[in-house]
């Protein structure tokens, strides 16, 4: 029985949606004003240094706020009896990697390594693997409850293709750095924030 007081699915939606646009927003932004960083070139994380890097570390946050969120409202949507906790689980965990890649900086080109530089780097990894599992994860479950089926066939597509993307990038380097990690940030965005749009529009039967 769900809890009288609990948020719906729907808002769970709007704030997981209003989350992943805002670092969207950021994320561009920053980029932007940096013109010292060839963004095809540096990874997100050295945007993460230096001026602006506030407003990335805050968007980090509020970009782990919003996969929390959003796999509280898919655990809450799916029928109880067909739902599993494992993609909020997963989706939490990429949170937290989230936070820890935004406060711990990065190693550098021409410094030496750091332990710091270490646990963003694992924190990072850790985040992306975590998140596309969970995407995966998510997606399979909407097979099983007759609400959501139709949607199983371009969710689980796009999570696969996000999954992929994520060893094509720690495996093969055939492009710049910068632009290949964007295209990984890229279909996982794409994932999340279609996800949130079907969440805010459901209604609880």
């Amino acid at each position: 029985m769900e809890r009288p007081h609990a948020p719906r699915p729907a808002t769970l939606g709007h704030i997981a949606q209003a989350g992943l646009l805002f670092f969207i927003l950021v994320a561009v932004a920053v980029q932007l004003l940096r013109g010292d960083l060839d963004w095809r070139e540096a990874p997100l994380s050295f945007y993460l240094l230096d001026a602006y890097g506030h407003w990335l570390q805050a968007a980090y946050v509020v970009l782990a706020i919003a996969l929390c969120v959003l796999g509280a409202g898919y655990y809450r949507a799916l029928d109880a009896r067909q739902r599993s906790a494992a993609p909020w689980l997963l989706f939490t965990a990429a949170g937290l990697g989230l936070c820890v890649t935004a406060l711990a900086h990065s190693n550098l080109p021409g410094r030496a390594p750091t332990l710091e530089g270490f646990v963003h780097g694992v924190a990072a990894q850790a985040a992306f693997l975590c998140v596309t599992v969970a995407a995966l994860l998510q997606s399979w479950r909407l097979r099983v409850d007759p609400r959501w089926r139709p949607r199983f066939a371009s969710a689980f597509g796009l999570a696969l293709a996000g999954f992929a993307a994520i060893w094509v990038d720690a495996l093969w380097h055939g492009m710049p750095r910068g632009l290949e990690q964007r295209l990984v940030i890229a279909l996982i965005l794409a994932w999340l924030l279609l996800a949130a749009s079907w969440l805010r529009r459901y209604r609880l039967a």
